[in-house]
């Protein structure tokens, strides 16, 4: 019994290490090409490790070109707007639903689960025609916002769960002592959410900070464009820069690992809680 379990948990090891390899392996080989020269990118058989290595993509791109700091800046400033909205306008919303005896609530689930599944492009052009009447085009709240109407659905969706585990009890002893429903949910309700907040902040951000469509869609102007747009930019018509575009993508990617890194116990447990509830 005992070599069986030992042979198992041996098993469940190496299945572990070799799915953790297949999964970095695309990481592993963006990195590996932005530091080759372009005649080993192109080698038959390929390179799995380089063998001439140099670092020429990335002092193009960051040392020799200071604008590519703009648009990280301006991924910034959408991401964390996003993140930010996304918090403001899906935690009073999945309270709600979690709390209040709201007639339709049914109803509002499934019209939240169609509207995560809708594409961006569904959104893009309605979004276009809005933005242009309302002269918001070229401009961080476009983007802001048409990133907040995708990732809202998931927030309120994966926020929810975590309302209904808090026991009413809490609101209750918090109206004797004098506190009312806005000064509960804020001081009270909100602190023991952090998990999910965490979690649904940190995928807020990562949504935002990957989007690409509407940011060739809702802007024309470079000092508003994000990096996800100057990475197309490598993509000519006549080739593409697959050493200046690996460099700019494995630099792009580190906020992203930070993130996950600085919050994964959160976001793993905000993830499986919210699945369970």
């Amino acid at each position: 019994m005992k070599k069986n379990l030992i042979r198992s948990k041996y098993m469940a090891t190496i299945i572990a290490v070799f799915s953790t390899i297949l999964f970095l392996f695309p990481v592993y080989w963006m990195f590996v090409t932005s530091i080759k020269p372009m005649s080993a990118i192109f080698a038959i058989p390929p390179q799995v490790i380089p063998q001439d290595v140099n670092f020429d993509a990335y002092v193009k791109n960051f040392i020799d070109n200071p604008e590519i700091l703009t648009y990280f800046g301006n991924s910034f400033i959408i991401a964390g707007g996003t993140l930010v909205l996304t918090l403001i306008l899906a935690a009073p919303v999945a309270y709600a639903l979690a709390r209040l005896q709201i007639r339709g609530k049914g109803i509002v689930m499934i019209t939240l689960l169609i509207a995560q599944m809708l594409p961006s492009i569904m959104l893009a052009l309605p979004f276009f025609i809005l933005f242009s009447k309302m002269h918001l085009l070229n401009s961080f709240l476009s983007l802001i916002i048409a990133n907040t109407t995708s990732s809202l659905p998931f927030a309120i969706l994966v926020l929810r769960p975590f309302f209904m585990s808090i026991p009413t009890g809490l609101e209750e002893a918090a109206a004797l002592d004098g506190c009312n429903k806005f000064k509960t949910f804020y001081k009270i309700i909100l602190p023991l959410v952090k998990p999910g907040l965490l979690t649904v902040g940190s995928f807020s951000f990562l949504f935002a900070w990957g989007d690409l469509l509407f940011s060739l869609i809702l802007t024309s102007d470079k000092a508003i464009r994000p990096l996800t747009v100057h990475l197309y930019t490598f993509v000519g018509q006549h080739g593409t820069d697959w050493s200046s575009l690996m460099a700019v993508a494995t630099i792009s990617i580190i906020p992203i690992i930070l993130i996950f890194i600085a919050f994964q116990k959160h976001i793993v447990g905000g993830m499986t809680s919210g699945s369970v509830k």
